[in-house]
């Protein structure tokens, strides 16, 4: 069962959180704002914050300048990845990542079962790596950001988690395969 080790250094990392919607403003985002409150209240620094519209290319260009920008560990997104039309946060992520990390999506709709039942199939929450950086695509509500967070993003990103936590596997995100002389790549 996992825990937390006292033994073990606190790493604080930088989260940029970004909000998806055609309609936010700051002074309204209660869904970026709990994000935002969540964060900072688990130690961690809140590096940037963003609303950008329900569209492909922005949520893209975004995530890419949070990707690129060194002072940025994890992205934490709010929105757009329901089913409808103007729903296109998970292609957008899927866009850019090196590497996807199924289980996050999986988990999120396992354990939101227990709160809204078959309604969670309509969650398509993603998580995956690009360029270094940890990217993580919520539901728009508080209450999903609240869940996302308390149940598994407070503890996967707690450097003494255990019996491992994605804090711990930063500094080799950007390995490469390693090729044996006289092999091929593949």
């Amino acid at each position: 069962m996992g825990k937390i080790d006292e033994s073990r250094p606190f790493l604080p990392v930088n989260i940029a959180v970004l909000t998806v919607s055609d309609t936010r403003t700051e002074a309204d985002d209660k869904s970026g704002a709990t994000l935002v409150e969540l964060i900072a209240a688990s130690g961690h620094k809140v590096a940037a914050r963003r609303i950008v519209t329900d569209d492909k290319d922005k949520i893209i260009a975004a995530l890419k300048g949070f990707i690129a920008d060194p002072e940025i560990d994890v992205v934490i997104s709010t929105g757009g990845t329901g089913v409808t039309g103007r729903d296109v946060t998970p292609e957008a992520f899927q866009a850019v990542y090196e590497k996807e990390i199924p289980g996050f999506g999986e988990l999120f709709r396992t354990l939101s079962y227990d709160l809204i039942q078959t309604s969670t199939m309509q969650s398509r929450t993603t998580g995956g790596v690009a360029g270094g950086t940890y990217l993580f695509a919520l539901p728009g509500s508080p209450g999903a950001c609240r869940d996302g967070w308390d149940k598994i993003l407070k503890f996967q990103l707690d450097s003494r988690w255990r019996p491992c936590n994605l804090v711990e596997l930063m500094p080799r995100l950007t390995e490469r395969e390693r090729v044996l002389p006289g092999r091929k790549a593949g």
